[in-house]
């Protein structure tokens, strides 16, 4: 999607970055009252974006159809990112293999810069969140050259097919596709193929998962999973959905919205390629960084999922980041402590990958 910004999306986008750069005490003054719940306390940079969202008239995806809901998140992705991150290149290529469905996706490939170890950098497969409905290389952008910038990682980005034209299992398979490319052609593009990490937030979080779940037992197995804000379980509502499903960007609405566009009526819920919390069997996965945040109502869920893997024998971190909200990783470019949870996030890449 071409996104065509109007005045009222440059202001808006000016506005943003005005605020972001203000200093603390001003921004915890817009936000207007402090927000707790549950002994945590959101973030005032959140805060305040809640509040413009709210005075601006913000319209909930579910209310659209899906093409004005698609154009809206890339918009709100623009006017929300920060100046563009400078990576070494950046390429448009279609991940292309006999007997499989063409794939766009974008590689990012880092600097060169001195330290490290040398060589070509390892891999990040990264899949964008939308619900499985929105949300494409655009609209993360802003992420995915932090990841690269940062982790001094190439990233693949991948524009899995978007439901409801390709419902489930669309995306899984684009998904599964892009790592067996990744792993195949990083000689060609200058990357480690043989060091990678699938990585995504939100839907992306759930796709990355899955993922690891299919590839289990062969060589395309990814070297490291990061889920961030990952949804993993479509047969039951948490605490967390029913306390912060309304008012915290993602609703709960919404979620019901991309429920029914990605699985349709027929899909079975408890399919471990869409619900991978219910897989019988969680051992053999790749070592796992989870990351949830607190005003987020599938937090539950992935916490859950980080216990269940570590009980599986997986090792794992789990990082519930208390003041953030679902879409955080968006924010890297505006928000100290969406910044700060992604210097993390690029940390424990970096580690999993010998980076």
């Amino acid at each position: 999607m071409t996104l065509r910004p109007g005045r009222r999306d440059r202001l808006e986008r000016r506005i943003n970055r005005l605020a972001s750069a203000s200093p603390a005490r001003l921004q915890a003054l817009l936000a207007g009252r402090e927000v707790t719940s549950e002994g945590q306390r959101l973030s005032p940079q959140f805060a305040l974006a809640l509040r413009a969202l709210a005075l601006s008239g913000k319209t909930s995806y579910d209310e659209l159809d899906v093409p004005a809901a698609r154009e809206l998140l890339e918009k709100e992705s623009w006017t929300f990112s920060g100046p563009t991150i400078e990576v070494g290149a950046v390429h448009d290529v279609t991940l292309a293999e006999d007997g499989e469905v063409p794939v766009p996706a974008r590689l990012y490939l880092p600097a060169d810069e001195p330290g490290g170890f040398g060589g070509p950098p390892p891999v990040v497969v990264f899949l964008h969140g939308g619900g499985w409905v929105l949300g494409s290389v655009e609209s993360h952008d802003s992420v995915t050259r932090f990841l690269c910038r940062h982790g001094r990682v190439a990233v693949l980005s991948v524009d899995y097919r978007l439901a409801p034209e390709h419902p489930f299992p669309a995306a899984v398979e684009d998904t599964l596709h892009a790592v067996r490319w990744a792993r195949r052609h990083g000689e060609e593009w200058g990357y480690d193929g043989t060091r990678l990490a699938v990585a995504g937030d939100s839907a992306g979080g759930n796709l990355s998962a899955v993922a690891c779940q299919q590839l289990r037992g062969t060589d395309d197995l990814p070297d490291l999973q990061v889920l961030v804000v990952p949804g993993v379980d479509f047969s039951r509502h948490t605490a967390s959905r029913a306390t912060y499903g309304n008012g915290f960007f993602l609703t709960d609405g919404e979620m019901d919205w991309y429920e029914d566009h990605y699985l349709g009526p027929d899909t079975d819920r408890s399919d471990p390629r869409a619900s991978p919390l219910l897989a019988e069997d969680l051992s053999g996965l790749p070592p796992a960084y989870v990351v949830v945040a607190g005003f987020d109502p599938l937090r539950d869920e992935g916490e859950a999922y980080a216990h269940a893997l570590r009980d599986a024998g997986v090792p794992v971190t789990l990082r519930r980041h208390t003041t953030l909200v679902h879409p955080f990783i968006n924010g890297v470019s505006m928000s100290d402590e969406a910044r700060a949870a992604g210097f993390e996030i690029v940390g424990a890449i970096r580690l999993g990958l010998g980076v």
